[in-house]
């Protein structure tokens, strides 16, 4: 008898240890303290979250570069903050608008511009085709930009995997008005040819470099203003993947000093 007790109670505490065991598998383990967050619009918030004056990014385009740079930073980092976007925002831009950059970028659905830069109401005016192609129209939309609105900053945004640019390198045979969009791309995806490296990505890069050029050189209104200093004029390519923006140095050699005095008559 004294030998089953004992056995019994040599169960019984196995039994005890092994729910005790498991107990302790399944609490959870401790938090470490959580770390202070700064209040929101603080010094540190703001610099944590890369934002830049909205007011000094309209009045000087290197600050509007800037202010997008940060934008997409947050965008990447899953740190949006979508500044002007609720019902002040709107109230606000009712009577005028004075966007701090012009976008010209392609229409393509998983470009949103806005989104991208981290950006609200009344900030980007967009100018959108595909294969951010230009004509007269587009033309003409930048200009107002740049001398009804005060806009200062012209960006020109390519992505990756452009399904026009893809066009004008493998030349399909296309219907209707597509055509034009295909043609004015060929230029670029001749200059690739021999270049190493993905050809299609190439091509994307040198769009993009090419429409900067053709802008700065667009008489009357926006090749003046890019030589005397008034506004910037300047290109990137948006990474379908990560998110990221990246502006290509080859338009941001050289750049023309920002003149404020010339820009304000």
């Amino acid at each position: 008898m004294h030998t089953l007790k004992s056995l019994f109670l040599l169960l019984g505490l196995g039994l005890l240890a092994e729910t005790t065991e498991a107990q302790t598998k399944r609490r959870p383990a401790a938090k470490a303290p959580a770390a202070a967050t700064a209040p929101e619009n603080s010094p540190q918030w703001r610099k944590e979250h890369y934002v830049v004056d909205r007011d000094s990014a309209y009045a000087n385009p290197y600050v509007a570069l800037r202010k997008l740079m940060g934008g997409n930073r947050r965008f990447v980092e899953n740190k949006s903050i979508k500044p002007r976007q609720d019902r002040a925002a709107l109230s606000n831009t009712e009577k005028g608008q004075k966007p701090f950059a012009t976008i010209v970028g392609c229409s393509d659905s998983r470009v949103p511009n806005e989104i991208i830069f981290d950006q609200g109401v009344g900030d980007l005016f967009i100018i959108r085709t595909a294969g951010q192609v230009m004509a007269e129209a587009s033309y003409g939309s930048i200009e107002f930009s740049s001398v009804a609105l005060g806009s200062k900053l012209v960006v020109v945004l390519g992505h990756q995997s452009c399904g026009a640019v893809d066009a004008a390198i493998k030349r399909p045979d296309v219907p209707g008005h597509i055509v034009t969009l295909v043609n004015s791309v060929k230029p670029a995806a001749e200059k690739t040819k021999n270049m190493a490296g993905d050809r299609l990505e190439n091509t994307i890069r040198q769009n993009v470099i090419d429409q900067v050029m053709q802008l700065r050189d667009l008489e009357p209104v926006l090749a003046k203003k890019y030589r005397n200093g008034e506004i910037l004029i300047v290109g990137a390519v948006y990474n379908l993947s990560t998110g990221k923006v990246e502006f290509l140095p080859e338009t941001l050699k050289d750049l023309p000093q920002f003149r404020a005095t010339a820009a304000a008559k």
